[in-house]
């Protein structure tokens, strides 16, 4: 076959592995057991190699799941050699250090046979609703607080579920139906990858993903340090301000982009909490990575080879490296910030390239109530459940920002419908918030009010993991900021933005999200923009003319 046939018979086989992970993806949400799967889309989804690379990702899927699941398949075959696995075996942890950050991410590795030899990796990580503890929040002192603890283990051998590891789970949670459905739902979508990577092997009288795991490796990389090439080379500088827990923590970073590599220094960042804030250092490199990609090499698939030239130094004693065994539970408030900080230095370089700071950390209030909350007067049933939210993206150079939308994370916003629908919840409202958005040439997206009561208006509680409220996003070259957000109850009593607090009978729990940073000066605004947002009811005239002259 001539060189052109068979590059042409490459990229063929490239998008049809892409056909794979999405529809192992897509298996996952249509047979997940968690609304934090099936509705808002927490999860990732990849195919590897034999030595543990990511060759391909499916498009449904987190940065934080995907890049530090990238380097979690190296551990499974670290404790379990290709070698040794079987048909019909399936392997899971939940392990911070080893998986995708906290223990409510479990992650599942599972091997692919062709004519019983094995040829690849399935993997997939999805966030559930409870692994017992503490629940998901800052509270925990240590990770041993925060949940249940999975090793890498098998979870099925050949076909066989390890009974012993089911009843741990089972007793281990608030939501034990959920949990075990979940891991089942885990398990059948990599089923699922592994046997249509066969078929597309056997149709494609392919032995082996050497050949092709080379071709996308070697075409990755070059493209990626392509790009990197049309970067000015240089050390840009720096810093965001998170609300924290005790006490406001600072991210430092300074990037040096060289002819063949782009390194982050995070020297100088805040040191570890005492809370779960704390970040391990795969989710640090995670959402590092990705905040550099977006910018460099957006179009470049996302895999081993076209991540390789990004690294990080990450010292020790700082929160973005949690060592063993830190409270983790809420890593994401940090380190969903993380995009943002590499955009700022970016900006310095190529600054047509960047947005302006956004909403970033995902508000995703873990509601819990019933007798686990009120003791004997309980007036509901044991609930507990998470619901998806976002306030506005920055504002982009030539669009505006995106409203209620969830970057860095890309999770969708969970209907509210589909959460009252499995707890005694009810939204009393979910809407844009006025005037939230930063002003500029282009403004930042909108943030969202949030109103939550339950039925029979009774007691129920919120583990708080909410930022950017004493810190609000950022405008750049001239835009203002976002608004910042704000926690609280409907008659106006504010509350801690992290922690576990009850919300008292007859109150409901109120939720400003922020809004989106602007970009560019926003007396250069168009005029009919100016007044479509007037006339959608989401600046007031007054706002129009204050910040736009208009």
């Amino acid at each position: 076959m001539s060189d052109a046939l068979t590059k042409i018979q490459q990229q063929i086989q490239w998008n049809r592995l892409i056909a794979v992970v999405e529809e192992q993806a897509q298996i996952m949400i249509r047979t997940a057991f968690s609304t934090t799967v099936r509705e808002a889309g927490d999860l990732s989804a990849g195919v590897f190699d034999l030595q543990g690379r990511m060759l391909a990702q499916a498009v449904t899927g987190t940065p934080g799941h995907v890049n530090s699941m990238m380097e979690s398949v190296g551990h499974f075959l670290a404790k379990f050699p290709a070698e040794t696995m079987k048909p019909g075996d399936h392997y899971i942890t939940n392990d911070p250090w080893l998986g995708t950050g906290h223990l409510h991410d479990l992650t599942v590795v599972t091997p692919a046979f062709q004519r019983g030899r094995i040829v690849g990796l399935f993997a997939n990580t999805a966030h559930v609703i409870d692994v017992g503890g503490l629940g998901m929040g800052p509270e925990g002192r240590s990770v041993f607080e925060e949940g249940l603890y999975i090793p890498i283990v098998k979870c099925f051998d050949q076909g066989k579920p390890n009974e012993t590891l089911f009843d741990f789970v089972r007793v281990g949670t608030r939501t034990p139906v959920e949990l075990e459905g979940d891991i089942y739902s885990l398990c059948a979508c990599n089923d699922a990858g592994a046997k249509r990577l066969v078929e597309m092997l056997d149709e494609f009288g392919m032995d082996s993903l050497d050949p092709l795991a080379s071709y996308i490796f070697d075409s990755s990389l070059k493209a990626t340090l392509e790009e990197i090439a049309k970067i000015p080379q240089g050390s840009y500088s720096a810093q965001i301000t998170s609300d924290g827990y005790e006490a406001p923590v600072t991210l430092k970073a300074a990037m040096t982009v060289k002819a063949d590599e782009i390194v982050v220094d995070y020297a100088g960042t805040s040191g570890l909490s005492g809370r779960g804030i704390n970040v391990p250092a795969s989710y640090c490199r995670a959402y590092s990575c990705f905040g550099i990609k977006v910018v460099v090499a957006p179009e470049i698939p996302n895999n081993w080879a076209s991540l390789a030239p990004f690294r990080m130094e990450i010292p020790e004693g700082c929160i973005l490296n949690a060592p063993r065994p830190y409270p983790v539970s809420v890593r994401h408030v940090v380190g969903q910030l993380l995009p943002d900080l590499m955009m700022g230095c970016l900006h310095q370089a190529v600054p047509d390239r960047v947005t302006a700071e956004g909403s970033s950390a995902l508000w995703n209030p873990p509601l819990r109530g019933g007798a686990q909350v009120s003791g004997a007067a309980a007036e509901l049933p044991d609930f507990e459940i998470i619901t998806f939210n976002s306030g506005g993206t920055g504002a982009r150079r030539t669009k505006d920002g995106m409203d209620g939308t969830a970057f860095p994370s890309g999770v969708r916003t969970m209907p509210v419908e589909a959460t009252e629908n499995v707890a005694p919840v009810i939204f009393w409202q979910n809407q844009l918030r006025e005037g939230s958005a930063g002003a500029g040439r282009t403004r930042g997206g909108f943030g969202k009010v949030m109103e939550i009561g339950t039925k029979g208006e009774a007691e129920f509680a919120v583990n708080a993991i909410f930022d950017r409220v004493a810190n609000a996003p950022k405008g750049r070259d001239g835009g203002g900021d976002g608004a910042a957000g704000w926690v609280g109850h409907t008659d106006g009593t504010t509350v801690r933005t992290k922690g576990f607090q009850v919300v008292p009978k007859g109150k409901r729990l109120l939720l400003k999200l922020p809004g989106g940073g602007g970009m560019g000066d926003p007396k250069q605004r168009d005029r009919a923009l100016v007044e479509r947002d007037v006339a959608d009811g989401l600046i007031s005239e007054e706002q129009a003319k204050a910040l736009y002259g208009a």
